[in-house]
Parts: C-alpha cells; sequence; structure tokens
C-alpha cells in the first residue's frame, strides 16, 4: 500500500493544488490530475517525470509556458530555460516540510483519505507560515 503526492507550489513555495494517487499510477496520470486546477501561470516548472507532448500542448494551450526537462529516452529533447528551472527546488522544499510531520514521513494512516487529509492539515499551516 503506497501513494504518490502530485503538488503544484507557488513562487513562494506554499502549497496550491494537492492531489494523492495510487504509488503505480505514473507521474503522467498525476498531470492529468492537476492540469484543470492550475491557476494562471507564465511557467510551470516540473521534473522529466512529467514530461509528454500532450502535457506540454495543455500547458501552450493554457499559456504557460513548461519547464520540463525532456525524458532520457526521448529522441529529440525539447528545450527548457535552465535558470528557471533552477526553481525547482521549491517545491522539493515543499515536500521536505510536509515530511517533517512524523505523521506524514511514516505514513501512520491506513486509509488514503485519512492520509490526504493529514497532508491537507499540514499543507495548510505550510501556507499559514510562508505568508509573511
Amino acid at each position: 500500500m503506497n501513494s504518490k503526492l502530485h503538488a503544484v507550489c507557488d513562487q513562494a513555495g506554499r502549497p496550491i493544488i494537492l492531489r494523492l494517487s495510487a504509488g503505480q499510477v505514473s507521474d503522467h496520470k498525476g498531470a492529468a490530475m492537476v492540469l484543470d486546477a492550475l491557476p494562471a501561470a507564465t511557467h510551470l516548472i516540473a521534473d522529466r517525470g512529467y514530461d509528454s507532448a500532450w502535457f506540454r500542448k495543455a500547458l501552450v494551450d493554457k499559456e504557460i509556458e513548461p519547464c520540463i526537462p525532456s525524458s532520457r529516452s526521448r529522441k529529440v529533447p525539447f528545450a527548457y530555460d535552465k535558470n528557471i528551472y533552477r526553481q525547482r527546488h521549491r517545491v522539493e522544499n515543499l515536500f521536505a516540510k510536509l515530511k517533517d510531520w512524523r505523521r506524514i514521513a511514516t505514513r501512520y494512516d491506513r486509509c488514503a483519505h485519512t492520509f490526504f487529509s493529514a497532508i491537507c492539515i499540514a499543507a495548510t499551516i505550510i501556507f499559514w507560515i510562508n505568508v509573511s
């Protein structure tokens, strides 16, 4: 029993979108889960697990520039702005802050909805702390 958290954060590293999926689900399906909830933005920074042509096209259709490095298996890699990509540490910091909560890091909860509730409580506090 495992799960995967798909998160979107703003420039300050505050959580905006959180979606929980089964652990064996690919990041492509996680991208589809967050796509409709994306706010207006100029760029979306993601790791290479989210590299797919349909996701890039969907972002461009929403007038969001994708900053996603190409997967290693892609024969013709897409270009991306490496200076903007350096800001990806903010979402990694968000995950680190969530894992400061022992209940989340060790996954004490058996049910996904209870586990996600704990994530939402932690994310609310992280959002509130990062406001100032």
